[in-house]
């Protein structure tokens, strides 16, 4: 695994997100859930590629800001009825440090 430390727990808000910009790739949006439990997906929704982190963040799901779709963020996959998945990415938070698994 390549782990990067991208940022600490405090530098996300509590059931919100914070984008990470990566030139040439794409963006991941980080998340923080209200048990402080951290995600990291695509910032993509697999429905129509509207910007997951400015969605809204219930328990371990997001919702997309477009048309609503809701996201598992353990997992990246649409819940049901919807179909699709948006790229999951291995994240570990040690001493309040957030870090991804950037292959």
């Amino acid at each position: 695994m390549n782990w990067k430390t991208v940022c600490t727990i405090n530098d996300i808000p509590k059931q919100g997100a914070r984008v990470l910009k990566r030139e040439g790739q794409d963006d991941i949006a980080i998340f923080r859930a209200e048990d402080d439990y951290v995600f990291a997906l695509v910032d993509r929704c697999p429905h129509k590629g509207g910007p997951l982190s400015q969605g809204i963040i219930s328990g371990h799901t997001v919702a997309c800001p477009l048309h609503n779709w809701v996201v598992d963020l353990k997992t990246g996959e649409a819940c049901a009825p919807d179909v699709g998945c948006t790229g999951h990415i291995p994240v570990r938070v040690e001493d309040g440090q957030v870090s991804l698994d950037l292959k």
